[in-house]
Order: structure tokens, then sequence, then C-alpha cells
């Protein structure tokens, strides 16, 4: 599973970005505008959910869950200092995907037990595109904590985040992640379609 966490740069807005990689076969879009008013969010949800429609795409918000409902999203992802996932599963109810960021096997143990649908792993490594980063994780992280998830039985899909490129997908894959989470790795490719194309063929040879 390859996700796609939108992030305006000077060559996209928020929906070309979208509409590039839906292009390219992602089908998993986070539309993120942390510090932009309601308004714009609103705006941009908007086309990006009808994009993600016609696609058959899940489409996500990121920790807007005031928005969820006026812009059809299929659920919301909550970082780890937004709303805790008991609250907003109490306010979107048991139809709606609820993700939750962690950064260590205990914040996934909370987050299973809260009752989130899938959890954003990382960072990975070092990254310019969110502040407050938590501690770096790494391959030997990512096994790691992948092996206490399997030992006591935790089955949420786990989405590996946070600075990742091309060249290290195959090695995520395979710590035994579910899937990739990306953006500016495809946002600063030469092509962002044929990227998303080539992502998702190495992630699928993991999934078969």
């Amino acid at each position: 599973m390859l996700q796609f966490i939108t992030h305006h740069t000077e060559r996209y807005d928020e929906v070309s970005a979208a509409e590039a990689v839906l292009r390219g076969g992602c089908r998993w879009i986070q539309l993120r505008m942390k510090d932009a008013p309601s308004q714009a969010v609103v705006e941009a949800g908007r086309a990006i959910g009808d994009m993600c429609r016609k696609a058959g795409a899940t489409f996500i918000l990121d920790d807007r869950t005031d928005l969820v409902d006026e812009l059809q999203a299929d659920g919301v992802h909550l970082g780890k200092n937004d709303m805790p996932v008991e609250q907003a599963r109490g306010l979107l109810g048991g139809d709606r995907i609820i993700g939750a960021t962690a950064n260590t096997f205990d914040d996934i143990r909370r987050a299973a037990a809260a009752g989130a649908d899938y959890i954003g792993l990382g960072p990975f490594r070092f990254t310019t595109t969110k502040r407050n980063l938590s501690p770096v994780i790494g391959l030997d992280g990512y096994r790691s904590i992948m092996e206490r998830c399997r030992q006591e039985g935790i089955r949420l899909p786990i989405v590996a985040i946070g600075g990742i490129v091309a060249r290290d997908i195959e090695a995520i894959m395979s710590t035994g992640i579910d899937g990739i989470a990306l953006s500016g790795a495809l946002l600063q490719a030469a092509d962002t379609t044929e990227e998303t194309q080539k992502i998702i063929s190495i992630i699928n040879r993991y999934k078969q």
C-alpha cells in the first residue's frame, strides 16, 4: 500500500499533486494542510475528494475531524499531538477510518487499544516536511517494532513514514511493514506520476 500525503511546493499545490499521484495508481490520499484556514482545506478537500471517489481511492484528512462529514472523507489521520483516537472514534463512529501516528511500540499498543484502524510509524529518517520530529526509527527500529507486534498479536496495518525515498523502500518493506507513506519523494521526482508507478511496483512485490 502506498499512501500519499499532500505537501504544497513551488511545483504543485495539494490538488494538482493528488491528481498526479492518482494518475500513477496511488489509491490513498491524505490531505495535510496543517496551518491552513478551514476554507482553504474545504476547497482543496472538495476537489481531492471528488478525484478520489472517481478513482476508487481512499481519502483521508489529516487531523480535521470537524471536516470529515462535510468533505465526505473516508476518515482522519491523527498525529501524536492531535485529538485522541478514542475521542475521534466517538465523534466519527465505527465506519470511518482512523489512523494514528506512532514512534514506538508502546504508541502502537495504545493506539490499537483505542480503536485505530492503521498506524503511521515514523520517522524513518529526518524529514523537512514535518516540525517537532520524534526520534528517527531506522531499519533496525522497524524490524524490532514489527517483531514485537507479531509477538503480541497486534495486526493493524503499519505504514512507514518520514524522509523515505525510492531507494529505501525495498529494505523497509523487508522488515514486515505493510506500506509506505510518501510526500517529498513523489513531489520532487522529475515525473511524479511515473515515480508513483515505480514505487507501487516495488511495494507490490512484497505484498503478493
